[in-house]
């Protein structure tokens, strides 16, 4: 006898599955908010957050198909992301003398969603559910996270409002796509752009770090910025040749 349900249980589980992210969530972020002595403010916009983040799983995500493990996965790496993301507009005052082992932590969290990142391909590719949502909501994860360690780099004056544009080129092309289509089109997989994005993340959680003074951090962080307009218009320029060739 087949105990399974292919009709409301998606739905429910899908819902059941937000409510257990957002009370980890909630945990991490006014843990963290306790331990770097952050304003009420953080929780608060990490509660936002992650409100856009359910909404964005209940509008796209299939109602007819379970939430699988990978996509599980990337649900709870998205507490750490969330939590980072909000922090980030108020350590700045997490410099001020032994409050650095707070700044150490804050890096060591960066990190720990950065090798988290691996961990929802393995399972999709060992449990067979591979999806354009579970690439999708993976990448759109990283995009936060560099966003939210550009503002937190900003924040300790480490770079300029500049280093900005590396957390903001994603959304200008996501922006651009809203007028030239051909932009929407699917990019083939490539070794290049996940390099770029993983130097990305390793040059912004470096200079994070107490000891980086302000000139490593500009130059490497500019290096990053460099390497990440190169990327993108090779990827812009790949779909400008075929965007006759989807119509």
């Amino acid at each position: 006898m087949d105990s399974r349900d292919n009709t409301a249980p998606p739905v429910l589980s899908i819902r059941q599955d937000l409510v257990w992210g957002f009370t980890l969530t909630t945990a991490v972020c006014l843990a963290a908010a306790w331990f770097w002595q952050l304003t009420p403010a953080a929780p608060a916009i990490a509660v936002g957050l992650f409100a856009f983040i359910g909404w964005g799983v209940v509008t796209h995500w299939p109602a007819d198909q379970d939430f699988n493990p990978a996509n599980r996965a990337t649900l709870a790496r998205s507490s750490l992301v969330v939590t980072l993301v909000a922090s980030a507009p108020f350590i700045g005052h997490l410099t001020n003398g032994h409050l650095d082992a707070q700044l150490w932590c804050y890096a060591i969290v960066a990190l720990t969603a950065l090798l988290l990142d691996g961990v929802d391909g393995a399972l999709a590719r060992a449990n067979r559910c591979e999806s354009r949502f579970g690439a999708r909501f993976d990448m759109e994860l990283d995009a936060a996270l560099i966003l939210g360690l550009c503002i937190a780099v900003l924040t300790l004056d480490k770079a300029g409002a500049w280093v900005l544009c590396l957390g903001l080129m994603r959304y200008a092309f996501i922006a651009g796509s809203a007028i030239w289509h051909w932009l929407k089109h699917p990019l083939p997989d490539s070794f290049r752009r996940k390099t770029v994005c993983v130097w990305q993340l390793v040059t912004l959680m470096v200079a994070l770090l107490p000891p980086v003074s302000p000139a490593f951090a500009g130059i490497t962080l500019a290096t990053a910025l460099a390497l990440l307009a190169w990327s993108f218009g090779l990827d812009i320029r790949w779909l400008h040749r075929r965007r006759f060739s989807h119509d």
